[in-house]
């Protein structure tokens, strides 16, 4: 070879090589650039967020922080942890902070007034001429001057409008500082609507499923997981890709408002719930997955709520100061930690444990004897870093629950919960949790108390430690989202978003398992099934005027209880009741209210009330005396017992009308359905009633499906139900199981695990595995 061909092989060769070695190849979606590698992943950006690709090894990366180089927190092919550790390095403090911080409620579009209200270039919403996908005012502003990155949504307009949105919030979060990407969050948001109706073959807004209470009735943890496993992929198609869910907590307090989000008092089957839970949201397989089971369809479950929020004393809620107490008379905590360090974390896939905690607002009472500090439980370091950390060796995100460092105005103030730490500034409050082994802050939108809190920290144990203390906590957060790789691409295909979210297959799954978690508790003389096109009795329904959980305010109103044009697809509807052959009495379970009164504190008295599970007016004289727990800045007293006070449901009116429904049709099947979010007392409508179903949130389509013999009732009840009040009264708060159940005119005793199909006494094995 002469020196020319030498000289020519040279100059030839780069170029072939470089031809040779490319594994990748780029199309564009509208400003969306797709980059898809050979055998790696695949990456999205948007072409005016002034991201630009990094070519190595044949392969391509996106420069994120535009700086020209392949950092390690760009390589696709390294670890989660080790590109977590590279970024968190490179931050500021400013932009930790940022990082730490969980934004309010979003709807998109956004309310003009009350909850979660925003504007549009300082107008509301319909006055603004924005597209429901824009951004508000109040996001841009928390994503760009304030560092966040991770948003809470609530309610969206429809899927498309979801996908939409999130490219733009992706797309800004892409643009500016070291280009990371939006983590954005749901609570739980696949409650089915009672009126709405199912097609086989139909799709819907999303799948629509059983309430946590519902799947615990149907024993079946591999339903549970099989959930998880659809909701999370519709997660995803809505960009969001961390559930706030599951709660996990134990229902052995009967009157707490949130019961109907546990799986129940069984600490055995809500473990198994929670584990199926957990496994089937954060586990991809195939080509989904990138690697230990994370990937694109992923979501990382943020498990509540530490340590167990379900032993408030007199069901009182944490929400609330008058509710901030958990208490322990059975010294029964072990129970309450099972679903986390048995179920949570220890999943049987890949992905080892849930990623992300949330601490309830209670205080555990004198729970911690280390300190001995009764503090709400983001701020125990007993609770967090000795029991949390320490003893169990969790090392995912901890996360506040929403407003605990917030200022609290009265007793009955919603959302506003620095239980234990009144007495600390808001800076104080982020400090106290961060040294207590917190990572974030829920509700909070401004980085200014994390910033002070980091500057507290520099006072008292110098910038080394402080810095070392926020890179731990950026570690943390920043891993859940390298592993489900929106890192690499953020962005959504909102026609992908359109034929996902909802689609048949996933409609018809949610709804078999609606009919799955129905319970029959009463079938005399086999009242049930009965035959189609029978005249069908549905007695109205009179709500009056009161106020629901978060204290706005709901309008009185007389109407059907169920989607009567659904009634009529199986029934001829009469509204004289002495024409039907049956009645069909669609009741709630009773409501009393929350246990605390300002009126009755005005009146001079402490303002506790008894929240009661009957319908009919209960004088609580055997009510505990004093309480186990009490105090507040905001009272002078520390007994916060309502012996012998009286109380009655708002919703009495679901009472009268099975007796008088009963009186009107004598001798004639009258079926009653109640939608329970708690237990209830029996005692004062059961002998009225034929056949009683009890049902958790599901479709009323699914409840005739199973009155006309179209599904059989299989669902088996997860809790107890109580003989009386004196039994609640008398139960401890932190105990499963306690309670003596009501035995019905069939001899029949409505405890855990109990139900019935046609055939009588379901006895197939499913509650003797969970049994005590």
């Amino acid at each position: 070879m002469n020196k020319l061909q030498v000289c020519l092989v040279m100059l030839v060769l780069p170029a072939l090589m470089l031809t040779g070695c490319k594994k990748w190849s780029e199309s564009t979606q509208g400003s969306i650039s797709i980059v898809t590698n050979k055998g790696g992943q695949t990456l999205a950006y948007d072409t005016t967020s002034g991201v630009k690709l990094i070519v190595a090894d044949g392969s391509a990366f996106k420069d994120l922080n535009k700086n020209g180089e392949l950092d390690a927190y760009e390589d696709w092919r390294l670890p989660a942890d080790a590109r977590a550790r590279d970024l968190a390095a490179k931050m500021t403090i400013e932009q930790i902070a940022g990082l730490m911080l969980y934004s309010g409620h979003q709807a998109i579009p956004a309310a003009a007034t009350r909850f979660g209200a925003a504007t549009y270039n300082g107008k509301p919403y319909a006055e603004s001429g924005a597209k429901p996908y824009d951004l508000t005012d109040q996001q841009v502003k928390f994503l760009t001057e304030d560092n966040l990155r991770h948003v809470l949504v609530t309610r969206v307009e429809n899927p498309e409008v979801a996908a939409l949105w999130n490219n733009k919030v992706q797309a800004l979060c892409e643009s500016i500082g070291l280009g990371i990407p939006a983590n954005n969050s749901s609570d739980p948001r696949h409650q089915a609507t009672s009126t709405a109706e199912f097609n086989v073959g139909s799709a819907g807004q999303i799948s629509l499923w059983p309430n946590s209470l519902g799947m615990a009735a149907t024993f079946d943890p591999e339903l549970v997981r099989q959930f998880g496993h659809i909701a999370s992929q519709e997660y995803r198609a809505l960009g969001i890709s961390t559930a706030l869910s599951p709660q996990i907590d134990l229902g052995t307090e009967p009157r707490w408002a949130r019961f109907s989000g546990t799986f129940g008092e069984s600490p055995e089957l809500s473990t198994d719930m929670a584990r199926a839970y957990v496994d089937g949201f954060q586990t991809s397989a195939g080509d989904q997955e990138i690697t230990g089971g994370w990937g694109y369809t992923s979501v990382n479950a943020m498990i509540k709520h530490w340590p167990g929020g379900g032993p408030e004393e007199g069901g009182r809620d944490a929400h609330f100061a008058y509710g901030k107490y958990a208490v322990y008379p059975g010294n029964n905590l072990a129970d309450h930690l099972m679903p986390f360090i048995e179920g949570a974390f220890k999943l049987q896939g890949s992905t080892g444990m849930a990623s992300a905690v949330m601490p309830y607002y209670t205080i555990s009472f004198n729970i911690d004897t280390v300190n001995n500090e009764n503090v709400g439980n983001a701020y125990s370091a007993y609770l967090i870093n000795d029991l949390l950390r320490g003893k169990y060796g969790f090392d995912g995100v901890a996360c506040t629950d929403w407003g605990v460092t917030r200022d609290n105005p009265a007793v009955n103030s919603f959302g506003t919960t620095p239980h234990g730490v009144e007495s600390l500034t808001v800076a104080e409050r982020h400090y106290k949790a961060l040294m207590a082994g917190m990572d974030q802050f829920g509700g909070n939108n401004d980085m200014g108390p994390v910033v002070e809190a980091y500057e507290m920290g520099v006072n008292e144990h110098g910038e080394e430690f402080m810095r070392k203390r926020f890179e731990a906590s950026a570690i943390r957060l920043l891993k859940n989202i390298f592993r489900v790789g929106l890192f690499e691409n953020p962005y959504l295909d909102a026609e992908h978003t359109k034929n996902m979210v909802g689609n048949p297959e996933f409609m018809k799954a949610g709804y078999e398992a609606q009919l799955k978690s129905v319970v029959m508790l009463k079938n005399k003389n086999k009242a049930l099934p009965l035959q189609k096109n029978l005249k069908v009795y549905v007695p109205k329904k009179y709500t009056p005027a009161s106020r629901n959980f978060f204290g706005m305010e709901t309008p009185e109103k007389l109407e059907y209880p169920v989607n009567i044009e659904v009634v009529k697809k199986y029934y001829t509807v009469t509204d004289n009741p002495t024409e039907a052959d049956i009645a069909l009495v669609c009741i709630t379970s009773p409501a009393s209210g929350g246990g605390y009164d300002p009126a009755d504190a005005k009146k001079g008295g402490n303002g506790y009330l008894p929240i009661s599970l009957q319908y009919g007016p209960y004088k609580a004289v055997d009510a505990r005396d004093p309480s186990i727990a009490g105090g507040d800045p905001l009272e002078k007293f520390t007994n916060r017992t309502f012996k012998n006070k009286t109380v009655k449901a708002v919703n009495q009116t679901d009472l009268n009308m099975v007796l008088d429904t009963r009186k009107a049709m004598p001798g004639k099947p009258v079926i009653v359905t109640v939608d329970v979010s708690n237990p209830m007392v029996f005692s004062e409508l059961e002998k009225d009633a034929d056949a009683i179903l009890v049902t958790f949130g599901i479709q009323d389509q699914a409840i005739l499906e199973i009155i006309t013999g179209m599904a059989e009732p299989s669902g088996l009840l997860p809790f107890q139900m109580p003989a009386d009040m004196k039994t609640v009264e008398q139960q401890f708060e932190d105990v499963s199981f306690d309670m003596t159940c009501h035995t019905d005119s069939e001899g029949n005793t409505y405890d855990f695990g109990f139900g019935l199909n046609w055939s009588g006494p379901i006895q197939d094995g499913r509650a003797e595995k969970y049994r005590r």
